[in-house]
Order: C-alpha cells, then sequence, then structure tokens
C-alpha cells in the first residue's frame, strides 16, 4: 500500500517525474500536521528501495526491511531528544547522540537532566562520518532532519557546512513546521516544496479511516461527523494533529466545560484537576479558547470552538477584546515556563486565576484592562 496520502499525490508525481532527485537538499515546508513526517520517510525509503515500483518503495526488498527496522546503513534520522524514539530513527543516530548526551566523568554518577527540544550541534557533528565517508551500499545516502527549526544555531551553522560543499549522492531532507525560523543561508540552499494541505472533506475521511483502523469502529451519523469536524476545527484543520488530539478529547470537553462557565470556575479546583497532565497541552487549550474569544469580539468569528458559539458570545459581553489581547500576551510569556516548571500546581493556580480575572474583575479587585 502506497504511503503517500491522497492529498499528496500530485506533488509525489510532480517530484518523482524522472526518477532522478537533482538537488543535494530538499526543505519540506507547511503546517504542522498535514503529514509531512511522513512524506519525507516514505520519500527516503522509495529512493532507497532495490526495486521500486512506479518510484514508490516496494515494501519487500531488503533495503525497505531495513528500513522499516531502523536499521538501514544509508540512512539516518536527526530529531530532538524528546522525540528520539524507535518508532521514528535509525538505531546508529540514536547511539550516536546518547553517547553524547550521558558522558560523565569515570567513577561518577551520571548526571540527571530532561531530554532537550532542540537538536545540538553535537547531533549534526556526528554525521560527519556518515556523510563524508564511503557509504554500505551504492546510491544514495539520506539525512532526514526534523523538525529542522529546532536546530539551534550552532547546529544550523554546523549544517550549513556540509549543504555548502555536499558530497555526492547525500541527500538531506529538512522537515519544517515554521520555516521562517530556519537561517536564510540554510533555506536558500535547499529546494523549498510547500507542503500542501487537504480539504476539509479530504480530511475528515482521512480521520474517519484512522479512527476506525484504531478503534475498530467508524463514526456513522451527524453525530460521528460533527465529532470529526470539531477535532478538526481544533487542531486548525490539520488531521494529523486532529488524530493526536482525539487521545485528550475527553479531557479536553471537561476543560472547556468548565472555564466556559465562569460564574462556577474555580481555578484552584482546576489547577487540581489538571496538575497531572501535560501542562504545555493545557496551556494550548486555554490559548485556543482565549483566541476564539478575541476574535469573535472583534469581527465575529470563532475558528476553534464554532460548537461553543453561545458560550463564546455570552463571555464577551463580560470582558473586552483589549483585556483578552492581554491575558494571551500574559500566557505567551508563561508558555516556556511550561516545560519546565517549578510546581505544576501553582504554575496553573497562577495562569487560571488571571483568566477568572477576566470575566469577574471586580471580585479580584482589578480592572479588566489591567489583566
Amino acid at each position: 500500500m502506497s504511503a503517500v496520502l491522497r492529498w499528496q499525490n500530485t506533488l509525489w508525481h510532480a517530484l518523482m517525474r524522472n526518477g532522478d532527485i537533482r538537488s543535494h537538499a530538499i526543505l519540506l515546508k507547511g503546517r504542522k500536521g498535514i503529514g509531512k513526517f511522513s512524506f519525507a520517510r516514505f520519500f527516503a525509503k522509495s529512493l532507497l528501495c532495490k526495486n521500486p515500483l512506479d518510484h514508490r518503495a516496494c515494501g519487500q526488498c531488503v533495503s525497505c526491511n531495513w528500513f522499516e527496522q531502523h536499521t538501514h546503513p544509508n540512512f539516518v534520522a536527526v530529531l530532538p531528544e524528546t522525540m528520539l524514539s524507535v518508532e521514528t530513527v535509525s538505531s546508529s543516530q540514536t547511539t550516536a547522540v546518547q553517547s553524547e548526551s550521558e558522558g560523565h566523568p569515570s567513577g561518577d554518577s551520571p548526571v540527571k537532566r530532561k531530554p532537550s527540544q532542540h537538536i545540538s550541534i553535537s547531533q549534526i557533528r556526528a554525521l560527519d562520518d556518515f556523510v563524508y565517508l564511503s557509504g554500505h551500499q551504492s546510491g544514495h545516502k539520506i539525512v532526514l532532519i526534523y523538525p529542522a527549526e529546532t536546530m539551534n544555531s550552532a547546529a544550523s551553522n554546523a549544517l550549513l557546512k556540509k549543504l555548502e560543499e555536499p558530497p555526492e549522492q547525500v541527500l538531506f531532507i529538512l522537515v519544517s513546521h515554521r520555516s521562517h525560523r530556519l537561517l536564510p543561508t540554510v533555506r536558500s540552499r535547499c529546494q523549498q516544496i510547500a507542503m500542501p494541505v487537504p480539504d476539509t472533506e479530504t480530511a475528515l475521511a482521512w480521520l474517519q479511516q484512522q479512527i476506525k483502523v484504531s478503534s475498530g469502529q467508524l463514526l456513522n451519523g451527524n453525530t460521528g461527523v460533527n465529532q470529526l469536524r470539531a477535532l478538526l476545527a481544533l487542531s486548525g484543520y490539520s488531521p494529523f494533529e486532529a488524530l493526536a488530539f482525539a487521545e485528550s478529547d475527553t479531557q479536553h470537553r471537561q476543560f472547556i466545560d468548565v472555564i466556559r462557565n465562569p460564574d462556577r470556575f474555580d481555578p484552584l479546583a482546576v489547577a487540581e484537576m489538571q496538575q497531572n497532565l501535560d501542562l504545555i497541552m493545557t496551556v494550548e487549550w486555554l490559548q485556543k479558547w482565549c483566541y476564539d474569544l478575541l476574535i469573535f469580539g472583534a469581527a465575529g468569528i470563532i475558528r476553534y470552538h464554532p460548537d461553543c458559539e453561545m458560550h463564546i458570545r455570552a463571555l464577551c459581553q463580560r470582558t473586552t477584546p483589549h483585556a483578552v489581547l492581554a491575558y494571551l500576551r500574559f500566557l505567551n510569556t508563561r508558555q516556556a515556563l511550561a516545560y519546565h516548571p517549578l510546581q505544576a500546581k501553582l504554575f496553573l493556580e497562577e495562569i487560571l486565576i488571571h483568566y477568572a480575572e477576566l470575566f469577574t474583575p471586580v471580585l479580584f479587585g482589578l480592572t479588566r484592562d489591567a489583566v
């Protein structure tokens, strides 16, 4: 079965028309959750395949088997440590990264630290042998970097040196959600490809099929379709994001049910309820909810929660767009702290108390614009 998604077929045919990739670096760019990473992996697998069928990986040859087992000698994936897993990266690159990050003086205990969310210079330097020495097989050697914008400055400059003088038969595939964050010099040395976004109906059909495969159930009728449309709206109409969102849909609905009723909203109780969940996820839920409050109050538009118009309308009558905008700015300043909070509960209490102040400023001794 083809791993190219329906909305990617036109791009695939254009990219593989001649069966010869002339660029040494490709940048796949576009919004998060539209299938860029799966496209990049299948693209790499197809280029390495020994018996491609219409330029697509056969899935049967030794090369395809190596690729699926993450042991292909001519493929390396570079990801932030927080994303490293046997499902997504080659074992050789995982080993190289861990050897850099786990070193400690002889006789000392290893220092425990949280995995990095960035691609480091050590990870790029670890590619030197792979890139510059002879390959295990003839044909392409492929480096997949995802998400490319997570490279820190030193890593980006180290990669740039490789892109400026690329060895023969080495192909770099960069995948980025925010390509504007890449160094302009890195972007200029890549063939930039804007990844297609599916229309709503195509995304709905794909999402329904994925949920059927994972749960064994097909969502039928208006209720099922409305649930899928709600998931797509919450994800900004990115189907992979919507699929991931489905796993936390119950918790999200409970959270929205609480925050949309300010008269019954208890910040301390909600902080207690959310403290064991992913803080970053909770902040994003709150940001999307307040974004809807802002644009509905200013322009009568709802992007993420179209099924909550009645509640959003009522809340907008109790606050102002200026106050909501100020609160969103406050959330943005706190977002980075969500990755490494000293105490999750205290962090949540702070942002939720400020949220409550949007609608009950008198009780908190503040004016609405002072949030």
